[in-house]
C-alpha cells in the first residue's frame, strides 16, 4: 500500500504545534471522506531521521488532484512519498491568493491561530454538498462566482483573511466597533502596501433610516489583469448585531458558515438584548436560527468553542434545534485541544440539509 509522510508546519504558539499532528490527522479523514480520488487506508504518527511525521496511507497512488487538495492541509509543511528508507518529495501547490502576511501580520491578544483558522474552514467547506469548491476560488474565470464565507462573530477577521486567500467571497458582523475599526485599518492598509487593485467603501450602515453600526466594503482582484476584467472578490464587515445577519444577508446566499464562537470571557449582542453578560450557550441559542436563514441548502456550518463553558452534547442540541445535522464521523470527534489552562477548544460542523 502506498504511504506518504507529511512534515507539519511549526505553528508560533507550541501548544498548538503540539496537537498539530492529532488535528491534521482528522483533517485527513475528512479530505479523504469528501474530495480523494484514493481511499485513506490509516493515519499515524512516526519519527523518520530523527523528525516526526504524519503518515498516510492510500488505496492507490495520489493523483495531481489529489496532491492539489493535500496542498491545502492546515499544517502541512511538506509531502513525501515514503519508497522503502527513502522520501520523494511532492510538490505542494497552495491556494495562496496572496503573501502569508495578510495572515500572520496581526498580532493581538485572543488572536485565534491562523493555522487552526485554516483547518476550520477546510472542514466546513468540505462538509458541504459542493467539497470541491474548496478549489474553486483560485479557479478564475470558470464561469461561476466563488464560495461565500460568512462569520457572524468576526472579531479582527482572521476567518476573513483565510477566505481571501482562497479566493473567497467573505462577510464578516461584529458588534465590537474596536475591533471593527481595528480590521478596516488593517485591511486598507495592507492592500494599499500590496498594490492590490481594490476598491473601498465604508461608513454608516442604516435600514429603515435606522442607524445600525457602520460597514465597510472591499471590492478587489488577484491581480491587476483580473480586476480589469471584472474577476473581483468581495470582503463585507458589518459593525453591528450579529442577531440582524439575516436582515443583511440574502436567504440562503451563503455557502459556508465558520465561526470561532466566544470562550466565555468577552462576548454578546447588544441590539435587541442590552446585556452583555448573556453566555454562550445563550449568544449561540438566539444566533443559530438566524445565522441558518442565511445558509444555503447543502451548505455548511462550523464552530470551535469551549468546551468549559459549552459542552458537545448541549451544541449539537442548539444546531439540530436550528435545523442542521450535526457530522458526526470518527473525524469529527477527536479536535478537542487545549489552548490555555482555561480554555479546551473543540469543533462542531454541521450540514444545511439540501432538501
Amino acid at each position: 500500500m502506498p504511504e506518504y509522510a507529511i512534515l507539519i508546519l511549526p505553528s508560533a504558539n507550541r501548544v498548538y504545534t503540539d496537537t498539530s499532528p492529532r488535528l491534521l490527522r482528522a483533517e485527513l479523514a475528512a479530505f479523504g471522506d469528501r474530495v480523494l480520488t484514493t481511499t485513506v487506508t490509516g493515519t499515524d504518527t512516526r519519527t523518520i531521521g530523527g523528525v516526526d511525521y504524519v503518515i498516510l496511507g492510500t488505496g492507490e497512488p495520489l493523483s495531481e488532484e489529489d496532491v492539489a487538495y493535500l496542498s491545502n492541509l492546515s499544517s502541512a509543511y511538506a509531502l513525501f512519498e515514503v519508497r522503502g528508507e527513502l522520501l520523494r518529495p511532492l510538490t505542494l501547490d497552495p491556494v495562496a491568493l496572496f503573501d502569508s502576511d495578510l495572515l500572520t501580520i496581526q498580532k493581538y491578544t485572543g488572536k485565534t491561530n491562523e493555522l487552526f483558522t485554516r483547518l476550520l474552514v477546510n472542514l466546513t467547506m468540505l462538509a458541504t454538498d459542493r467539497p470541491a469548491d474548496l478549489l474553486r476560488g483560485a479557479r478564475p474565470g470558470d464561469g461561476h462566482r466563488p464560495p461565500h464565507v460568512l462569520d457572524p462573530l468576526a472579531g479582527r477577521g482572521t476567518t476573513l483573511n483565510q477566505a481571501m486567500m482562497y479566493g473567497f467571497d467573505a462577510t464578516g458582523v461584529e458588534t465590537d466597533g474596536k475591533d471593527f475599526e481595528a480590521y478596516e485599518r488593517f485591511l486598507k492598509t495592507w492592500l494599499r502596501t500590496k498594490r492590490i487593485k481594490h476598491s473601498a467603501e465604508s461608513g454608516a450602515l442604516r435600514r429603515n433610516k435606522a442607524r445600525l453600526g457602520q460597514r465597510l466594503d472591499v471590492t478587489y482582484g488577484a491581480t491587476k489583469e483580473a480586476y480589469r476584467a471584472g474577476d473581483t472578490r468581495r470582503v463585507t464587515y458589518y459593525n453591528t448585531d450579529t442577531l440582524r445577519t439575516d436582515e443583511l444577508l440574502r436567504p440562503g446566499s451563503v455557502d459556508a458558515i465558520v465561526t470561532d464562537a466566544p470562550y466565555g470571557v468577552r462576548h454578546g449582542s447588544k441590539a435587541r438584548d442590552e446585556s452583555l453578560s448573556r453566555s454562550p450557550r445563550e449568544l449561540l441559542a438566539a444566533a443559530l436560527p438566524v445565522w441558518t436563514r442565511v445558509l444555503r441548502r447543502g451548505g455548511a456550518l462550523g464552530v470551535s468553542y469551549n468546551t468549559y463553558v459549552l459542552d458537545r452534547d448541549e451544541l449539537t442540541t442548539l444546531l439540530t434545534d436550528a435545523g442542521l445535522t450535526v457530522v458526526t464521523d470518527p473525524a469529527h470527534t477527536t479536535l478537542a485541544h487545549r489552548v490555555d489552562q482555561s480554555i479546551l477548544r473543540d469543533v462542531l460542523i454541521a450540514r444545511n440539509p439540501a432538501s
